[in-house]
C-alpha cells in the first residue's frame, strides 16, 4: 500500500507544465493566486470526484486531478474547472458555486497536507458534502517525504471518521485505487462510487 508522494506529485507538475499541450491559463493559475482561469470544462454538469484541496497546494494539485483521471475518473477542481473563484476570502458567491459543483459529484476526495490544516474552505466543503451525501467522503492523504504509510493510518482529528484513499496493485498486477476502513476492510474506489460499501478481505 502507498499514498501519494508530494515530491512525485510536483515533479509530475512541473512536466505538465513544461508541456505544449499544457493550458496556459492554468499556468497562469499556478504563478498566481489572483489569475483567472477558465477552462473548456466548465460546461460539465457532473463528476465523478470533488477534489477538496488546499490552494497552497496548487504545485501538485493538477498531477493529482491528471493521475486520478488517468483511472477514469471525472475530477472537479474549483480553480482549474470554473472561472475565477476567490481564494483569498469567504463570500457566497463562491459558496454557491462550490455547493452546486458539490451536488453535481459523486463523493469527495478530501487531500490531506500540512497546508490542508490552515485552509478556511475544506472543512466546510467537508462539513458540507458529507450532510448532502453520507460516508461519500474519503481522505486521500499527501505524504510530504516518501510514499509509505503506517497500515492503521486514521488521519488526523476528525478526518478519522472516514475512509481514506491510498493505491496498491490488484491480483492481475494492475496499480488501483482503493478506499479503506482499515488494512482488511476496503473496497476498490471505482465501486465505492457506484455504493459499494468496504468489506472485510480473508
Amino acid at each position: 500500500m502507498a499514498l501519494f508522494s508530494y515530491e512525485e506529485l510536483k515533479q509530475k507538475t512541473n512536466y505538465l507544465y513544461n508541456s505544449k499541450s499544457y493550458d496556459n491559463s492554468l499556468r497562469m493559475g499556478l504563478l498566481s493566486e489572483s489569475s483567472s482561469i477558465n477552462i473548456n470544462s466548465i460546461s460539465q454538469d457532473s463528476f465523478d470526484i470533488f477534489l477538496s484541496h488546499s490552494y497552497a497546494d496548487r504545485e501538485i494539485i493538477p498531477a493529482l486531478k491528471n493521475e486520478l483521471e488517468s483511472y477514469g475518473f471525472s475530477v472537479y477542481v474549483d480553480w482549474i474547472t470554473d472561472k475565477l473563484l476567490s481564494r483569498d476570502e469567504i463570500n457566497k458567491k463562491t459558496a454557491e458555486v462550490l455547493q452546486t459543483r458539490m451536488k453535481q459529484s459523486k463523493c469527495l476526495i478530501y487531500a490531506t497536507s500540512d497546508n490542508s490544516q490552515k485552509s478556511r474552505w475544506m472543512p466546510w466543503e467537508l462539513g458540507y458534502f458529507d450532510g448532502i451525501k453520507d460516508k461519500m467522503v474519503g481522505i486521500l492523504p499527501l505524504k510530504k517525504y516518501g510514499n509509505n504509510f503506517n497500515d492503521n493510518f486514521k488521519g488526523e482529528e476528525y478526518l478519522g471518521l472516514y475512509y481514506y484513499i491510498d493505491k496498491e496493485k490488484n491480483q492481475l498486477n494492475e496499480m488501483r485505487l482503493w478506499v479503506r476502513e482499515n488494512q482488511d476492510k476496503y473496497v476498490l474506489l471505482n465501486s465505492w462510487i457506484t455504493g459499494e460499501k468496504p468489506y472485510v478481505r480473508k
